[in-house]
This record gives C-alpha cells, sequence and structure tokens, in this order.
C-alpha cells in the first residue's frame, strides 16, 4: 500500500518533469517531422522501455544498499537530494543565462527509422544522468513508516514511464502545434524549465528537511 500524498506528489512531479522540454522531447518531435508519426510513436516506446531498465537498476541497487546499511542507504538519499538541488540550480541558472531561440529546431536525422525504437532505448539506457536521476528522484517518494521499500521503489520507479508515455505521445501527435506555439512564444519553454528547476529543488529540501 502507497502513501496517498506521495503518490499525488510523484504524479505531479513527474507531469512536469515529463513536459519540461528537453533532449528526449526534441528527439520525438525530429522523428515525427523526419519520419512520420510511426517514428514518434518508436521513440516514445523506446524511452519508457529504457525507463524501465533504469527502474530495475536503481531498485536493484537501491535495495542491495538498503539491505547492507541503513546509514549507507540513507547516505545515498543525502547525495541524491544534493544531485537534485544541483539540477534545479543548473535549470534555473541556464534559463537565466541565455534565451531559447524560436528558429532553433532539434536535429533532424536522415537515416530511416527502421531502428528507431533501439536507438531511443540504447540513448536512454547508456545516458548516465538519467540513471542517477531514477536513483535521486524515486526514493523521495518512499514512505519508510510502510513495510516493503523495495516494492515502492518498484511502483513508482515504473509509474513514470507510464506516466511519461503518453505525454510523449502528445508531443508526437501534436508535434506541429507544439512546435509553433513555441516558435510564436519562445518564452515558454523557459517558464517550464524554471518551474521544473523549482520541483528539484523543493524535492531536495523535502529530503533534508
Amino acid at each position: 500500500m502507497l502513501n496517498p500524498e506521495s503518490v499525488i506528489s510523484f504524479l505531479i512531479a513527474s507531469a512536469v518533469i515529463a513536459v519540461a522540454p528537453g533532449p528526449s522531447n526534441a528527439f520525438l518531435m525530429a522523428q515525427t517531422f523526419t519520419h512520420g508519426r510511426q517514428a514518434g510513436m518508436k521513440s516514445a516506446l523506446g524511452f519508457a522501455a529504457g525507463g524501465v531498465i533504469h527502474t530495475i537498476f536503481a531498485v536493484v541497487g537501491l535495495s542491495a544498499v538498503l539491505k547492507a546499511s541503513e546509514s549507507a542507504y540513507n547516505a545515498v538519499l543525502y547525495l541524491g537530494a544534493a544531485y537534485l538541488a544541483y539540477l534545479g540550480v543548473i535549470t534555473l541558472k541556464d534559463t537565466f543565462k541565455k534565451q531559447i531561440a524560436c528558429e532553433d529546431k532539434p536535429h533532424v536525422s536522415t537515416k530511416k527509422s527502421g531502428n528507431v525504437f533501439v536507438q531511443a532505448m540504447m540513448t536512454e539506457v547508456l545516458n548516465p544522468k538519467v540513471a542517477l536521476f531514477f536513483i535521486a528522484f524515486i526514493p523521495q517518494f518512499v514512505d519508510p513508516s510502510l513495510s516493503s521499500a523495495t516494492l515502492q521503489l518498484a511502483i513508482f520507479g515504473l509509474l513514470y514511464p507510464i506516466l511519461a508515455f503518453p505525454i510523449d505521445c502528445a508531443y508526437i501527435y501534436g508535434g506541429d502545434k507544439i512546435a509553433g506555439y513555441f516558435r510564436r512564444h519562445p518564452n515558454a519553454p523557459i517558464w517550464i524549465d524554471r518551474i521544473s528547476g523549482f520541483i528539484f529543488i523543493a524535492l531536495a529540501v523535502n529530503l533534508i528537511v
């Protein structure tokens, strides 16, 4: 049984993070523009599969640390909080440091879309920043008063790719309109990134407090 408050907080934070413009969203839209919606869907499925793999790695690793030493597990949590705070500060700093040019476009591949699923999945799996994000993000919502921390880690970890997938689909099916909106409103991605930055910092402060 999960803590309802933790679930709601997790879903809100995950939704904002998934919506925030980033490399994965750019990849999805680039594939959609170049090869059509089918390629975009393959990319979304690849990112979801990569998220599941990262969840397995994170749960196995964190569970092993928890069984070995509660102090070591707490150390991982605090390091995770520090990492989330770092992500928040960097995200906010970048939004004030530079403006997103409305004419900038994601890189468009000229290759065929046959292996898009594998490319997207491997890009996600081999990205160390994503691995660190899962290790730092998931434990923030685990309720230590409940019986199985491992089960909670697994559920929250799997919820993220499940929640992110329909958001990725929205990027795909609304790609042209979304791209057009960002061109007309160049400040929109900046404010979304700022919200994401504040959420990262809030999660870190919540754990420390």
